[in-house]
């Protein structure tokens, strides 16, 4: 019987912490670098666009893959506002861009996105946008290989 209760006091223990990360971890604000964000070591930062004074939206690539996040400056960090980070790739021609948008849109804390796309030789847009007072960028036609 004392083995019995053992084994259950063990997986009563599992199962509290295994549900404690799960409320504490969540998808967004939990990387700590954009780098993190996107998925890691293989990725670099090929561009990035100063937000002001609240954040900067940062273009990485990793060979084959572009990859935006928009991070909030260090003194803005933990306080919700809005964010964006957006990337697309020019489905059209050169002389007729039709950019498909892939977007994080969300109240954050620390950062919005990664949004991804596969663009090889072909131009994308990259942007994002912070509040208060929400200010916004894109690159317009770049990287167009």
């Amino acid at each position: 019987m004392h083995g019995f209760m053992r084994k259950a006091v063990l997986a009563l223990s599992t199962a509290a912490a295994i549900a404690g990360s799960i409320a504490v971890t969540g998808p967004a604000d939990a990387a700590s670098s954009p780098i993190a964000a996107c998925g890691g070591g293989s990725y670099h930062v090929i561009g990035h666009h100063d937000l002001g004074k609240i954040a900067t939206v940062y273009l990485l690539y990793n060979g084959r893959t572009d990859c935006v996040v928009t991070w909030k400056k260090r003194a803005y960090v933990g306080k919700r506002t809005k964010m964006l980070a957006s990337i697309a790739k020019n489905t059209g021609t050169t002389k007729h861009y039709n950019f498909k948008y892939t977007n994080n849109y969300g109240t954050y804390g620390t950062y919005a996105g990664p949004v991804k796309v596969t663009a090889p030789h072909t131009c994308i847009d990259w942007g994002g946008g912070t509040g208060p007072g929400w200010k916004v960028w894109y690159s317009g036609p770049s990287h167009c290989g």
